[in-house]
This record gives structure tokens, C-alpha cells and sequence, in this order.
């Protein structure tokens, strides 16, 4: 790393021009035909008589996931587009065309899995034990399975259909709305404009006078736009229970559970074990109180840093070195795939106006390659950051060489990785030091992030579970939306803080998401998967790369229990198999406490 690392991502070799590229245009009127003709060829075919073979349908399969991965490409560009200049207006129509062929295909889709479900026991094994479909005969199974669980083909293509510009467009409607916010705030004597994003980033500075003026402004921000917010949320909402009572699906959890590839008794285990496990968590929140000079954290405290070390502002080239550096001491090929990723271009790291919210990774399968986008402010917690999306990266360039339908993993696994290579750097670089001050700084640092998946996380779960029940009697205004999300926040913390965050069901863009209902658990689970697999790899006789990659490989493959059975021995619906992972997470309490009160003896805590 001789010269400066790259801080905008290349976009350019996929589809040059960005929201004005004739290539990508040209792209999407060749997918959008292609969708088309392989719908005329769906509602064609029929399953195979007695005797007749299996005729044109391991073409068909071949072509679904030839259009899957370009739709993928698709949507990967324009969603990089409209993230890394929010006031693009070319980039949101691309994105709205894209879901669009989208809608299209998964509406063919539906007629072509209603017809696999028609499929006689011998055609189906035969289709199955086909080499060109083999491969990927679990997804073809899971798919069959769930065909038998929607409506009729017509019915489900009308739903496809009419969810582009009512359901999709509700969440595309908060992607606007949220992107235009403006917080205004006084710096240094002079008044700005700070997007979403850079007030999220600047909640953690180290003043609390910042700190208390900066969230009020924000939570004002939010409220001022929170009617238009609560119609998005409350349409979403209705659009689904509409769908599911049709279908007949009487839990507004049989599609995430169904999506992640999980029972519920795995959900409700996890949950039990977290429940145990956020009693100890008080004390860290206590504690980290008394060295912030506070009665108790408010919401906006929890991800202050402490200590000296805590609030450094360190260089990108020096974090994406360390990332590296921790990674090489237990990896050598995700060393190297990381050093690759931040050199060529594939990370958009720099803090500017006009950026989205947030980080991910998005993957283009065609080129084989990803893009990170993350706005690094300098702040340990940027680091974590990076290092999340690099494992989302090598998650992919894992899988990348199996079928379409292989590599497409639930929610709840697509977190492994990443949260595998934040601990990694979180665990490596505790190691590493042995300076009081240092030490206490990389303990918070790991602990905010335990408290976010235990405590944060599960508010959300809660809220949502909450919300679901209640809207079914009709929609909720923004007052009855932020008392459930309260009611919620102090459950989950256990009334550990001493404020609240009402306004978080705005704020928060996970619950618009239309693709992916109750994007809530699955990061808990990939949390203390990702424990299990840590602990287990450090053990395994083939060595760690090994027994992760297998994990890896295996994540579009079998279902969660499945994979935790095969590859680490345990029973994920038993408390049992989550407590100890819970117990991994939560054990840097009692040293974060024990040098917590060294410091607070020595009246050298932080005092506002």
C-alpha cells in the first residue's frame, strides 16, 4: 500500500456512464426481452407425461438461472448508483425499471413453480438426478415446497405485479423522502446541512453538548416527515397481511422464517438465550455511564466510545492496514482477497454530502466481483464497519463459482461472514495490547456491538411483532407507532438507558425494506452463529480457512439447522446451542467493569 488507497469505488468496468450509460440501458432492454421470452416459454411447457422424458425443462432451469444473475448484476448497479448520490434522479428510475424486470420474472416464476409442484414423484427425481440440474436440486426442492404454499400462478403474478407500484413503491417512497432529510446543526460557529448519514456518524462524538444537541435535532429532522414515514409503514404492512391471508399464512412469520431457512423453535431458542444474556449487559451499560460523566446513557450514548483510544480519528489507509493485518494472522486468503478488495477500486469509503445512509456490500456475479459502500468517518467504529462488508465480499468470492441458484443464501447466513471478520479484527487487536486505556477502548467497542444485536436488534423484533398484531385492526398514527417503539427499546434494554428513541421506526430503513420482511433476527442469528463458527474454526483440525470456507460454501445449500449440525455439531433449537454462543459475546463485561472502576478510582473518566 505505497500510494494512497482508492476511497471512491470503480464503477465504471461494469457499465461505464453511470445513470447515463448506453451499455446498461442496452443491458436492461436485452434482460427485460429475454424475461419475456422465457415467460411465453413457461406458460409453453407442461411437466412431463409417463414416458415422455423431461424434454425442454433442464434448459428452462439453465435459463432461470442465467436470468437470476443478470438481474442481480442489474440491480447491484443501480442500487450503487442511487447510494453514492442520493439526489440522482436517473439512477431511482433505473432502479424502479429493475424491479420491474424483476417483477416480471419472479411472475414467470411463479407459473414455472406451480408447475414443478405438478410434476409427478418419477418426472421429479428424474428432473433432479439431470447433471445440468443436480446442483442445485436443493433450491429446486425448497421452491417446489413453497409453491404448494402460495396462490394459484394467475393470482401470485397479479400480486408480483401490483406490488411494483404499490408495495416496492411505498419503500421506494422512504428512500426519497429520507434521502432529502437535512439536519441542520452549528459547527464551529458556522450553521450546516448534514445528510442522515453524517448526523448518524457524528452521534458519537466524544462532547456531550454535540451529542445532546445533535440527536434533538435529529429526532426533529425525523418527526417532521414522520406522517408520510407511518403511511409508507402502515401501507407495506397492509399490503402483506393482505397477501398472506390470502395465501392462508396465519403468522406474519411464516415468510421470514420461511426465507431464512428456519424453524421457529430455532428463532424462539435464540431469543430465550438472549433474553438470559442481556442481564449482563446492564452492568456494561452502567458503567460506561459513569465513565461518560452520566447518570445513565441515553439512546445517543450507547455508541460513544470511551477512553482515550476510543475517540483517535484514524486514517483510512491505516484502517484498512490493521484490517488486514488481523486478518492475515488467522487467514491468509482473506488477507489477501481484502487487500485485492481495498486496492482496486472496490470501496466507496469517502464522507461527502449527498451520500445514502449506511454500508453494504452489493455483488456482481457476471464480472464476479463486489462494491462496499460505507462513509468512513475515521472513528473505530468505521473500522468495524469496513471490516463487515469485506467479509460480505469474501462471502461471495467463496461461492461465486457455483450455480445461481446455489449461492443464494437466506438473510440470517448472509451475516456469517461478516460479523466472523468483525470479530477477527475486534479479538485479534484486544490481543494484541495490553495498555489499560487500550484495552477498555476495544472492549467498548466490542460490547456496543454485542448490545446492538442482544438489545438493539431485538427491539426491532419486538416493535415489528407488536406493530403486525396491531395493524391487522387497522393502520397506526405516528403517536401509537411511537409508543409501541418505546414500549419496545425498554424492553429490550431492560430500562438499562435513560432516554429513548421513539422516532427509531423512522429512522431506521430495515423496516421498508420490501425485499426482505422482518430484517430483524437474522443479524442477531448471524451474530452468534458467527460466534459458534469462530470458536469451533479456532479448534478445527482443518484449520480455520477450512472449516469457514466449508460454512461458507455450504450457506445456499441446506437449511440453517441443518448446516449448524453438519459443520458444528449443534442443535439449533435447543437454548442450549445459543447460550453458549451468548456467553462468548457478553464475557468482555467483566473486564470491561473491572477496568471501568480502575478508572473511575483514578477520576479519570469523561466528563461532560
Amino acid at each position: 500500500m505505497s500510494k494512497p488507497l482508492p476511497q471512491r469505488w470503480d464503477l465504471e468496468r461494469f457499465f461505464p456512464g453511470g445513470s447515463a450509460s448506453a451499455l446498461f440501458a442496452a443491458f436492461l432492454s436485452d434482460l427485460a426481452r429475454d424475461v419475456e421470452a422465457f415467460r411465453q416459454q413457461v406458460q409453453a411447457v407442461t411437466p412431463p407425461r409417463p414416458g415422455e422424458g423431461l424434454r425442454e425443462w433442464p434448459d428452462l432451469i439453465t435459463r432461470w438461472q442465467d436470468l437470476q444473475q443478470r438481474l442481480h448484476e442489474a440491480g447491484s448497479f443501480s442500487r450503487c448508483l442511487t447510494a453514492q448520490d442520493t439526489s440522482d434522479a436517473a439512477a431511482r428510475s433505473l432502479l424502479t425499471r429493475v424491479r420491474a424486470i424483476g417483477a416480471a420474472l419472479e411472475a414467470a416464476l411463479s407459473s414455472l413453480e406451480a408447475q414443478l409442484a405438478a410434476f409427478s414423484d418419477e418426472a421429479w427425481q428424474a428432473l433432479l438426478a439431470h447433471p445440468a440440474v443436480a446442483p442445485v436440486a436443493f433450491a429446486l426442492e425448497e421452491r417446489r415446497r413453497l409453491a404448494r404454499e402460495k396462490m394459484p400462478p394467475d393470482r401470485e403474478a397479479l400480486a408480483v405485479e401490483l406490488g411494483v407500484d404499490g408495495y416496492h413503491g411505498w419503500g421506494e417512497l422512504y428512500n426519497t423522502v429520507a434521502g432529502r432529510i437535512r439536519i441542520p446543526f452549528e459547527q464551529a460557529g458556522r450553521r450546516i446541512a448534514l445528510s442522515v448519514g453524517q448526523a448518524a456518524q457524528r452521534l458519537t462524538d466524544p462532547d456531550p453538548s454535540v451529542r445532546t444537541r445533535l440527536a434533538a435535532a435529529y429526532e426533529q429532522a425525523w418527526a417532521q416527515e414522520a406522517d408520510i414515514f407511518a403511511a409508507a409503514l402502515n401501507h407495506l404492512a397492509g399490503f402483506r397481511l393482505t397477501l398472506y391471508r390470502h395465501r392462508g399464512w396465519d403468522s406474519v412469520l411464516h415468510e421470514p422464517l420461511s426465507r431464512n431457512r428456519m424453524e421457529r423453535a430455532t428463532l424462539d431458542a435464540m431469543w430465550a438465550a438472549v433474553e438470559r444474556g442481556q442481564v449482563k449487559l446492564l452492568a456494561y451499560l452502567e458503567w460506561k455511564a459513569r465513565l461518560l460523566g452520566l447518570e445513565r446513557l441515553g439512546w445517543f450514548d450507547v455508541g460513544v466510545p470511551v477512553g482515550k483510544s476510543g475517540q483517535e480519528t484514524i486514517p483510512y489507509d491505516e484502517a484498512a492496514r490493521f484490517i488486514i493485518d488481523q486478518f492475515a494472522a488467522v487467514s491468509p486468503r482473506l488477507a489477501a482477497f481484502a487487500s485485492r478488495a481495498l486496492a482496486d477500486g472496490w470501496v466507496e469509503a469517502e464522507d461527502r454530502p449527498g451520500k445514502d445512509a449506511g454500508g453494504f456490500c452489493a455483488s456482481f456475479p457476471l464480472r464476479g466481483e463486489s462494491r462496499i459502500f460505507l462513509t468512513y468517518a475515521g472513528r473505530p467504529q468505521a473500522i468495524d464497519t469496513l471490516a463487515h462488508e469485506l467479509g460480505h465480499a469474501y462471502h461471495f468470492s467463496i461461492i461465486k463459482d457455483l450455480p445461481p441458484l446455489a449461492r443464494v443464501y437466506p438473510m440470517n447466513l448472509a451475516e456469517t461472514a461478516s460479523t466472523l471478520a468483525e470479530m477477527i479484527v475486534a479479538d485479534a487487536a484486544l490481543k494484541a495490547t495490553t495498555d489499560p486505556d487500550r484495552r477498555l477502548a476495544l472492549l467498548d467497542s466490542r460490547l456496543q456491538r454485542t448490545v446492538g444485536f442482544l438489545m438493539n436488534i431485538y427491539a426491532r423484533y419486538l416493535f415489528e411483532l407488536e406493530f403486525y398484531a396491531a395493524r391487522r385492526n387497522g393502520p397506526l398514527t405516528v403517536a401509537q407507532l411511537n409508543s409501541l417503539m418505546e414500549a419496545a427499546q425498554k424492553r429490550a434494554y431492560r430500562n438499562g438507558l435513560g432516554s429513548w428513541h421513539p422516532l427509531f421506526w423512522a429512522s431506521k430503513l430495515h423496516f421498508y425494506l420490501t425485499t426482505a420482511p422482518f430484517y430483524n433476527f437474522p443479524y442477531t442469528f448471524g451474530y452468534l452463529f458467527s460466534a459458534a463458527v469462530y470458536a469451533r474454526a479456532r479448534e478445527a483440525s482443518q484449520g480455520f480457512e477450512g472449516l469457514c470456507e466449508a460454512v461458507l460454501r455450504d450457506t445456499g445449500r441446506m437449511r440453517v439447522e441443518d448446516l449448524a449440525r453438519v459443520h458444528l455439531g449443534l442443535d439449533l433449537t435447543r437454548e442450549e446451542a445459543w447460550a453458549d454462543a451468548v456467553r462468548l459475546v457478553t464475557q468482555d463485561v467483566d473486564e470491561f467493569v473491572a477496568l471501568a472502576r480502575r478508572v473511575a478510582s483514578t477520576g479519570a473518566g469523561q466528563r461532560g
